[in-house]
């Protein structure tokens, strides 16, 4: 059994490098390899999108929520992974006309505020990103060494090495076309992981019901919309997305249809967590309710369990990469398509040293998360013709004085708000975020109501 999961793995990812490979455009420039500027349409982008958003995370976070908090708070992760691509669907068209030849989210906050608004946004766009790769692949680490006996750390190695191929290689096209096989991959392995999975469970009983008061779950699903959907509006990865569409038609139809399909993956896999608690069975410590599901299934269904693994940390894992190179290059004016190459294995080395190392980088993740609420609205106020670089810096300082203002009203001092900001034991509290939207928001606003129309400094 050994043998044949080292092999499905194996193949699986030598499948996903061809596929890759094959889709890059010889004779494309620099330009494509970051944007294949007005190619894609509505099925493929939707399906890039849901990919690209899917990981790992998905296997641990949405059951863990079900599985403690109950559905109102799944509903509010599920509603948090998919805001983002309707931002983008309703937003998406109107950037475009701001900006036709854009290729980043730092170009568009240079286009609304100025360079030095544009490297701040660009920073905590980086800041974010490098927190969700270290995540996948220590993700798919664990995962494999949950399910089989295979050396976790080799998996991460092959994940990351085969994407880094491709994606070097063949730009975003190659990880836009690894993202629609890998969608449908993720959904029929799914279907087929859940299914068996809840064959093996034993009777269902409400009286399993997470016992979480009404307002604690709601807190804890604002929470997560908060702060899944303003970190998601820094990846790159979406913004490389929004000028791909062959035309703004495509772009709001394939992010409508994203946001839709994800909305469903998500409440489906965090109901089986839920499902899990209702069965009685053991969860674990920490609590893995998805897993749970597998402990009493048949032992051949941890190969299409760790295919599905592999591939949903492939499908985000490419798209981080290539994310990462098209910013430093649109960063560095005059890189060469090489030079991106070069950068992509460049980031991706201290990356894998760090996931290597199997810590949780939760906490890390909240921070980026958070900082992400605290610009968010400001740089998407970029579209309003009132508001002007001064209202999008002291927005974005009054959202850093908003984030800590809770802790430091109910600690006493500014140390206690620093570290109520920083989330202690790595539990995400609501307060923070409503803090960072709601001083970002406010100060942006109100300063651009009181400048005229036409200034934007």
């Amino acid at each position: 059994m050994l043998y044949t999961t080292v092999a499905a793995l194996t193949a699986a990812l030598l499948v996903f490098t061809w596929l890759g490979l094959r889709a890059r455009l010889a004779d494309g420039g620099l330009d494509d390899y970051v944007t294949a500027r007005n190619t894609q349409g509505a099925r493929a982008l939707g399906l890039s999108f849901l990919a690209s958003g899917m990981g790992g995370w998905i296997l641990f976070a949405p059951p863990e929520v079900g599985a403690l908090v109950g559905p109102l708070a799944l509903a509010g992760y599920a509603i948090g992974a998919a805001l983002p691509f309707i931002v983008f669907a309703y937003c998406g068209p109107a950037i475009r006309q701001l900006l036709p030849e854009g290729r980043s989210i730092g170009e568009f906050a240079q286009a609304c505020y100025g360079r030095g608004v544009r490297h701040y946004v660009s920073l905590i766009s980086v800041l974010y990103m490098l927190c969700f790769l270290t995540a996948e692949l220590t993700a798919i680490g664990a995962i494999t060494s949950l399910l089989s006996g295979i050396n976790g750390n080799l998996v991460l190695l092959g994940v990351a090495l085969t994407t880094l191929i491709y994606t070097a290689w063949g730009g975003l096209r190659a990880s836009i076309v690894t993202d629609q096989w890998q969608a449908f991959l993720l959904i029929g392995l799914l279907a087929i992981v859940g299914f068996i999975g809840l064959g093996q469970l034993p009777e269902l009983s409400t009286s399993r019901l997470p016992e979480v008061p009404a307002t604690s779950a709601l807190s804890v699903a604002l929470t997560l919309i908060i702060a899944v959907t303003a970190a998601n509006l820094f990846h790159q990865g979406y913004w490389q997305r929004l000028w791909s569409a062959r035309d703004t038609g495509s772009l709001s139809r394939g992010a409508a249809l994203g946001g839709l399909i994800t909305v469903i993956v998500v409440a489906v896999v965090g109901g089986l967590g839920i499902l899990a608690s209702l069965s009685g069975a053991d969860l674990g410590s920490p609590p893995i309710p998805f897993f749970a599901l597998l402990g009493e299934a048949p032992a051949w269904l941890t190969l299409p369990a760790l295919i599905l693994a592999i591939t949903l940390v492939a499908s985000s894992v490419d798209t981080l990469q290539n994310a990462l190179a098209s910013l430093a290059v649109t960063e560095k004016r005059g890189l060469s398509i090489t030079s991106a190459r070069w950068i992509t294995v460049a980031l991706m080395i201290p990356v894998v040293l760090v996931a290597l190392q199997g810590i949780s980088v939760l906490r890390l993740f909240l921070i980026a998360d958070l900082l992400c609420a605290t610009a968010v609205l400001p740089v998407l106020l970029g579209l309003w013709s009132r508001m002007t670089t001064t209202a999008a810096i002291f927005g974005g300082l009054a959202g850093l004085l908003g984030a800590i203002l809770p802790g430091w009203i109910t600690g006493g001092s500014v140390m206690a708000g620093l570290e109520a900001a920083s989330f202690p034991g790595s539990i995400p509290t609501l307060m923070p975020f409503v803090g960072a939207l709601a001083g970002s928001g406010l100060a942006s606003i109100g300063l651009a109501l009181a400048r005229p129309v036409s200034s934007r400094t």
